[in-house]
């Protein structure tokens, strides 16, 4: 009996990675919500205090700006979340990106580079993001949040440019996330768990904590905080082959992962009680002109003429691209290539991977060129004609 462990593993690490997210992002939002409705306890030494209710209870929540005087018996820490997030996702980029580079990872139309090389730059990438993060917030432009911010996103940005140049789409689009995911649990693993355990060793010893290391890890919470909406779109935007597979799928992905930026923005303001409208229309806009980019160049795909393309002159397109992949029992995602009336009722989606995104053969190892996608995308047009 033959067992396809990968595709088992690849199961078992995302519903991991997806579980451990909601567990770590949930408890983010969570604790940014309670910072954003403190408010000054009628007696007491904590520095804010808020009530509220859920599931049949009342709660009573308080915070100590730098620690409370004596240390309490018993301290919940919150830290395996976002580690077994980053675990789990790392796992996955190393068993279907790295151990299936040829297909997934490189394109080598774009840069011919081996499998080592490719999953080297990856790694790189990973690394140099956290070094270059941890520095901007270690230098001058730490003391400004929204000046570092603008700073991190031209890094990104450039990093998607230089990425897309070197890997295909797909995988630059993860690459991204995975940098912003790495900076996420690197700032947890070094920054705000041990800067709270120096606090609790002070406790401890009865000296008293240093405030500078609460607002350190506050700082790089914060900064979670807002980079948790894009990498959550990034996740998602592996099913949408129009975000990834646009001419400039970098700048979908600034648009988008700034739409996610401005509707974090729109919470956090919402719960300190300052005016968000402004905010909501920013983030319309740039959703919107993610949409209308993609539209606009997707209606502007070069088809070629339209008459006189018939099946006969693209079924040796199919054959030669296709056929390896999707006629095989059972076909990838049920599209089988094998007759007419398969292909005919597969037109539009072939029309969206192979045409519009030309996401399709992944990695495009049998080099499909740019004219039998136009001649496939003028058959389509033309009605799919016999």
């Amino acid at each position: 009996m033959h067992v396809d462990w990968s595709e088992w593993l690849n199961l078992a690490f995302r519903w991991l990675h997806l579980i451990a997210g909601i567990a770590w992002i949930g408890s983010s939002f969570y604790f940014v919500w309670l910072d954003n409705h403190l408010k000054q306890p009628a007696s007491g030494e904590a520095s804010g205090e808020v009530w509220s209710v859920h599931g049949g209870g009342f709660y009573h929540n308080q915070k100590y700006q730098v620690a409370p005087a004596q240390m309490p018996a018993e301290l919940h820490w919150f830290k395996w979340e976002a580690y077994f997030t980053w675990l789990s996702g790392f796992s996955l980029l190393v068993l279907i990106y790295y151990v299936g580079a040829d297909t997934f990872l490189l394109d080598p139309s774009r840069a011919p580079l081996s499998p080592a090389a490719g999953i080297a730059i990856g790694l790189g990438a990973l690394l140099l993001g956290w070094l270059v993060y941890d520095l901007l917030c270690r230098s001058p432009l730490g003391a400004n949040n929204a000046l570092l911010g603008l700073f991190w996103f031209v890094i990104l940005f450039w990093a998607g440019l230089v990425l897309n140049g070197l890997f295909n789409p797909r995988a630059a689009y993860i690459h991204i996330g995975a940098m912003i995911g790495t900076v996420m649990v690197a700032n947890v693993f070094f920054i705000i768990i041990p800067n709270q355990r120096k606090v609790v060793a002070d406790l401890v010893a009865g000296r008293t904590p240093d405030p500078k290391l609460g607002a350190q890890a506050k700082q790089r919470s914060l900064h979670n905080n807002y980079m948790t909406l894009p990498v959550l779109f990034i996740m998602i935007s592996q099913h949408y082959p129009m975000t990834f597979g646009a001419g400039r799928p970098w700048l979908v992905l600034a648009l988008l992962g700034l739409t996610g930026v401005a509707i974090r923005h729109v919470f956090n303001l919402r719960g300190r009680g300052k005016p968000y409208g402004a905010t909501i229309v920013l983030a319309v806009a740039l959703a919107a002109a993610s949409v209308t980019y993609v539209t606009l160049e997707k209606g502007a795909v070069a088809t070629g003429p339209a008459q006189n393309v018939t099946y006969a002159q693209v079924a040796p397109i199919l054959a030669t691209h296709c056929a390896s992949c999707h006629n095989v029992s059972p076909p990838p995602r049920g599209v089988a290539l094998d007759s007419y009336a398969h292909v005919r009722a597969a037109a539009p989606r072939i029309k969206a991977v192979a045409v519009d995104t030309q996401t399709m053969p992944l990695g495009n190892p049998t080099h499909m060129t740019p004219a039998e996608r136009q001649r496939l995308g003028a058959w389509i047009a033309a009605g799919t004609p016999r």
